[in-house]
């Protein structure tokens, strides 16, 4: 049996479109980084920690099972571009981010009732036109910043300010299909296609 440890609805459409049946788990994990981690190994971290969390909720089910535990942050330099606190800061992400490549780092870490995990990252470079206050005022409006790193959907209205897309787009959304394909494959839990 497969879990998706994760309350995004981006992530339970990518893995449903993999085809591979999953129960969705709804956790509170802490996503805070450490003064010495790299944006690198926070994300990493944070994948397994979900995918851990979601192996202690499930203690006492039936084994075997499997946990999939994902992150994604938006990085420029060594800044990390969590989930925005409010319209103001979502403005004030997208501002900077505004004329500059930045990386999307997403990790997937599968993790097995026998308490073995693995881990995937995806660095993605995305490019965004420049954009004026009105751009950004009018995009915060709509809502979409909210609840996503770095203040932006690249599925959603914000597409239209990506210039150049350097990776891959679902692990820009929040789960690379092809890597996490690769992975499920590898531990008999998604068919070869």
């Amino acid at each position: 049996m497969l879990y998706l440890a994760s309350q995004s609805p981006r992530r339970s459409d990518l893995l449903a479109r993999l085809g591979v049946p999953f129960t969705t788990l709804a956790l509170d994990v802490v996503e805070q980084r450490a003064c010495d981690e790299s944006p690198l190994a926070y994300v990493q971290r944070v994948a397994v920690d979900k995918a851990r969390a979601g192996g202690a909720r499930l203690a006492g089910q039936p084994a075997p099972f499997w946990v999939l535990g994902s992150d994604t942050e938006v990085v420029l330099g060594d800044r990390v571009y969590g989930k925005p606190a409010d319209a103001a800061d979502a403005a004030a992400m997208l501002a900077s981010l505004a004329g500059q490549t930045h990386q999307v780092i997403t990790a997937v870490a599968l993790c097995g009732s026998d308490g073995g995990c693995e881990v995937i990252s995806v660095i993605s470079e995305v490019t965004f036109a420049a954009l004026d206050a009105a751009a950004i005022d009018a995009y915060v409006a709509t809502g979409e910043p909210m609840g996503k790193a770095g203040g932006y959907a690249i599925q959603g209205q914000a597409e239209r300010y990506v210039s150049r897309l350097c990776g891959s787009y679902s692990g820009v959304m929040g789960l690379p299909l092809q890597q996490t394909a690769a992975l499920l494959q590898r531990h008999g839990l998604l068919a070869e296609s």
